[in-house]
């Protein structure tokens, strides 16, 4: 049996959401993080897909999180493909490797499906994104904009919503630009909230 629910977010989470969003990325890719201003951002970026701003509450609390922005392909025949991209996507620390993460994927892929979005690209790690269906872009022949073409981009996965969507086309992948924050900005925002410290860790990557 489900022991929880997932639902829009709404403007009253957003306080708890962007302070769960810090909680979940703190020192992980970087000291300290940038995610919950850079969802702050995104809710008012054109480019914001308000219906799939999801969260998910357990016992009526919100332990989890997902978002999604439309951006495109520019295809090497001069087309334009409309795909989504995703992120960022938490689940409380203290719950984490319990399945609730993937439920919460999945759930938010169906829905995008539902919606008619052809394709998700996003940066991720295939160990857990493979569980749901992602594979690496360069499969599709999908290239990560800036990057040389020598250099390891099993960082960026790709997942079709409609089968065959991405067929016969190659291109670059183009990150939205509300995704572009300045440490500045970062640290302006973060000093409202309450003070945490910031390691330098093994496996950042920033």
């Amino acid at each position: 049996m489900k022991d929880y629910v997932i639902r829009q977010e709404r403007p009253e989470d957003y306080g708890t959401v962007e302070n769960l969003v810090r909680e979940s990325f703190w020192n992980v890719y970087r000291p300290g993080c940038s995610e919950h201003y850079v969802i702050h951002m995104l809710r008012d970026d054109p480019a914001f897909v308000k219906e799939l701003d999801l969260v998910m509450e357990k016992d009526g609390v919100i332990i989890g999180q997902n978002m999604f922005m439309r951006t495109v392909i520019d295809s090497d025949d001069g087309n334009v493909i409309d795909v989504l991209t995703m992120g960022p996507i938490c689940i409380a620390p203290a719950l984490k490797r319990r399945g609730y993460g993937k439920a919460l994927l999945d759930y938010s892929i169906e829905k995008a499906a539902g919606l008619g979005y052809g394709a998700v690209l996003f940066e991720g790690n295939i160990r857990f994104y493979g569980k749901s269906g992602f594979t690496y872009a360069s499969e599709f022949g999908i290239r990560y904009h800036g990057l040389p073409e020598e250099a390891d981009a099993s960082f960026f996965l790709c997942r079709e919503l409609i089968p065959g969507y991405l067929d016969g086309i190659t291109g670059v992948y183009q990150t939205p630009h509300g995704y572009y924050v300045s440490d500045e900005d970062v640290e302006r925002f973060d000093s409202g909230f309450p003070t945490k410290e910031k390691l330098r860790l093994p496996g950042q990557i920033f």
